[in-house]
């Protein structure tokens, strides 16, 4: 079993020293558990290192890992969300951060009116256009803040987005700081209601320059828990 509490404080250490660079305050950048495939007792072990935010692909897999868990932590959607599947999500999760729709912005907010909860989510955003990943263009996300923004239980706390994959981790710069003013363009359409203060960016590879561009969520599998494997 991966050494998850030593892996946590190194990358804390490493989360500082990033942080200090850019004349951010470390404490502005949390640090979020990516579990897909780990096992329970790794996510556990991770809560009780101090990891607050566990993050998962799937919904199912997701619900299953909290019945075993007794410690308490955020549960955070980073997979791509199917209309399907809002209804246990909501139920699920605290933070769903891959809305890329018009109808499931509606669906959420629909469950959440069902059960007088906000729904919190972030806006995901396809940075290249790829076409293997989910995610709304860049110049689309302004419509969709403005229909999702006047749903009354869905609340918009920001974007995530997952770069393309470069080697070298310098060459992703240019993505953080794309989704970084584009945060910043949306927040002056000052739409009610929406306050775009997250910005979830960056994993293992790629997580120090994300810091350094902004990135107030930091998605990191690999460097916590070491190398995926089957959830038990």
């Amino acid at each position: 079993m991966a050494d998850v509490v030593a892996n946590y404080r190194a990358l804390l250490q490493r989360i500082g020293e990033a942080a200090a660079r850019a004349g951010r305050n470390p404490t502005d950048v949390k640090l979020l558990g990516a579990a897909k495939s780990q096992g329970v007792e790794l996510v556990r072990a991770a809560i009780r290192a101090g990891v607050k935010i566990i993050g998962e692909n799937y919904v199912q897999e997701a619900r299953n890992k909290q019945k075993q868990v007794e410690d308490s932590a955020e549960w955070h959607m980073i997979g791509h969300l199917q209309r399907n599947k809002a209804r246990l999500a909501v139920e699920v999760f605290d933070l769903i951060h891959s809305l890329d729709n018009v109808a499931l912005a509606r669906e959420l907010d629909r469950e959440g009116r069902k059960r007088s909860k906000t729904v919190r989510v972030l806006l995901e955003v396809n940075l290249a256009g790829e076409e293997s990943k989910t995610g709304i263009a860049k110049d689309k996300v302004a419509d969709l803040l403005r229909a999702a923004g006047e749903l009354s239980n869905l609340s918009i706390e920001g974007l995530m987005a997952v770069p393309p994959y470069r080697e070298n981790p310098e060459d992703v710069r240019p993505y953080f700081k794309t989704l970084r003013e584009l945060r910043d363009g949306l927040r002056e359409l000052r739409v009610a209601g929406v306050d775009l203060k997250e910005l979830s960016m960056g994993m293992t590879h790629d997580y120090v320059i994300a810091v350094e561009e902004g990135a107030t969520i930091v998605r990191i599998g690999t460097a916590l828990f070491g190398s995926r494997i089957q959830t038990n």
